[in-house]
């Protein structure tokens, strides 16, 4: 089955789309993995940086009518409950 132009640049918006969300989620889980270590104000502010520059992405893809709404929601909400877990663990450390 062929592709149509729209569906090709809707395919890639969202492979795009999830491969910066797994750069994110491997910046949450370096820090998880190294709790011991101080929590670094730095390093939040590049996850928060990072979290924001995808929600602005997500944002723009859906007004291009490139991925549909619910599944940017559905991604931004998944990095945010693993950034709670972060948060958790650094609060009950």
């Amino acid at each position: 089955m062929e592709h149509t132009e729209e569906q090709t640049y809707q395919v890639k918006a969202l492979e795009l789309l999830k491969a910066d969300a797994e750069k994110i989620e491997q910046l949450i889980k370096v820090q998880m993995d190294n709790l011991t270590l101080p929590s670094c104000p730095l390093y939040e502010e590049v996850l928060d940086t990072q979290m924001f520059g995808l929600s602005r992405e997500i944002d723009f893809a859906v007004k291009l009518g490139l991925i549909e709404r619910e599944i940017g929601k559905n991604l931004m909400d998944t990095l945010e409950k693993k950034l709670s877990i972060l948060h958790d663990a650094y609060t009950n450390k």
